[in-house]
């Protein structure tokens, strides 16, 4: 942010700041880290289960329960992102958005490279995510406008998503997943930059927005790359 549009604290207030902003990211990157584990816990328990195939054999049924059950523990989390009980609805949350993933694993682990393509798209992510938080450090411009131009991209990807469940057109998909990959690696350097320039003080919030900007990179990135891999050949 511009020197000439901050505040001019003392420089104890200062120092109180800069050590706020710190704890915030710190706090933010370790749970964001935690927040892997029962992502892949639900991945695994997801496939484990059978769940994938109930959503293959039942997509309309999978997309309410996608839905319901991610807008439903979104609320509860941001309900309760001042207490412990935010973290746990946290965790709680991404056991479930791994779940979901599972649909997606199954398919790609169809594929006689679908182990090399998930590693692939896992790193990929961690690499964008890099650079994403990197450029949030040195962009000194406000965001605000950007933000809100993207939020626009959101509804529209949701409303196109939800038109390509019905229509599966290949071309749409494949539309869908690299405008969905720009928007969401362009977020993950907003909300980085929104806990830099102290606009996010909840760790819990800020975990919440940077995990969903990175599971949207994984699984499209993870689409894009099964769809152009040439195939890899099935394994059945």
């Amino acid at each position: 942010m511009n020197d000439r549009f901050q505040p001019q604290y003392p420089t104890y207030a200062a120092g109180a700041y800069s050590a706020e902003r710190n704890r915030v990211l710190r706090n933010t990157y370790s749970l964001l880290a935690l927040s892997l584990v029962p992502t892949v816990a639900g991945a695994w328990a997801g496939l484990r289960s059978g769940l994938a195939q109930w959503m293959f054999l039942n997509p309309g049924m999978g997309l309410l329960l996608f839905f319901g059950g991610a807008f439903g523990l979104m609320f509860l989390v941001q309900r309760n992102n001042r207490s412990g009980l935010g973290v746990g609805l946290l965790l709680g949350f991404t056991f479930f958005m791994g779940l979901m993933l599972s649909q997606l694993l199954s398919m790609v682990l169809g594929l006689a490279n679908g182990v090399q393509l998930i590693t692939l798209a896992f790193g990929g992510t961690a690499l964008i995510f890099a650079a994403m938080a990197s450029l949030a450090t040195v962009v000194k411009r406000d965001l605000t406008g950007l933000s809100k131009f993207l939020f626009v991209g959101v509804i529209m990807l949701l409303i196109a998503g939800v038109a390509n469940f019905w229509l599966q057109m290949p071309a749409l998909m494949i539309m869908f997943s690299v405008v969905a990959l720009g928007i969401f690696s362009v977020f993950m350097m907003i909300d980085v930059r929104r806990i830099l320039d102290g606009g996010e003080t909840n760790y819990i919030s800020a975990t919440l927005a940077i995990y969903l900007d990175l599971y949207n990179v994984f699984t499209n990135l993870l689409m894009l790359l099964s769809i152009f891999s040439g195939g890899g050949g099935s394994r059945r």
